[in-house]
């Protein structure tokens, strides 16, 4: 694949995942019981640079959008727990990733990363407050995490199934990556049956 063109890709994933995360700041939280949890609409782009990238490529993507973003609107204490959440959902979802489509679908990849992006905003919150006391809230916004982990996989997955800019770097990727061949096979089958 020409780099112009991957770097354009990266760049474009990265500039909605901005626009996804100002636009998720200026609604209210949609969870009452659990004041500061957020859907993570931006996970979105994150799922997709790591099923269509190579590692540092996607990397590049969720650096530039908390990087932007944070510029955009965002203060120190955001940045801090947009990076911790972000990373550590980052690397879990690349992890579990790992155990290929036979073991774990998409959904619950994005699961696992919803989950982690709220371990690691309250590692901060319990860093900054000086007591472990804050990860009591982990219980509520472990079950927001997958809440919202669910409806961002089913998102991600109906759109690397529909676009097709998003299949065809899936397909270039899986071309030098036995991983990301492994998903583009599954995904590859399941429409195949469908259509029979």
């Amino acid at each position: 694949m020409k780099k112009n063109k991957r770097l354009l890709y990266i760049s474009l994933l990265a500039s909605q995942g901005v626009v996804i995360t100002l636009l998720e700041r200026s609604i209210p939280f949609p969870f009452g019981f659990a004041p500061g949890a957020k859907l993570g609409l931006a996970n979105i782009i994150t799922i997709l640079a790591i099923f269509t990238l190579p590692p540092k490529d996607s990397l590049k993507v969720v650096w530039m959008r908390l990087l932007v973003s944070t510029l955009l609107g965002g203060t120190l204490s955001t940045f801090l727990y947009s990076f911790a959440g972000a990373f550590l959902s980052y690397f879990g979802m690349r992890a579990v990733r790992r155990l290929g489509p036979e073991r774990v679908s998409l959904i619950g990849v994005s699961a696992t990363g919803g989950i982690l992006h709220n371990v690691g905003q309250l590692i901060v919150a319990s860093a900054i407050a000086q007591s472990f006391s804050v990860m009591l809230y982990l219980p509520i916004l472990a079950f927001t995490g997958i809440f919202s982990g669910i409806a961002v996989g089913i998102a991600a997955n109906y759109l690397m199934e529909r676009v097709v800019a998003i299949k065809t770097f899936q397909k270039e990727e899986a071309k030098n990556d036995r991983l990301t061949k492994r998903w583009y096979d599954a995904q590859y089958t399941k429409e195949f049956k469908e259509l029979e």
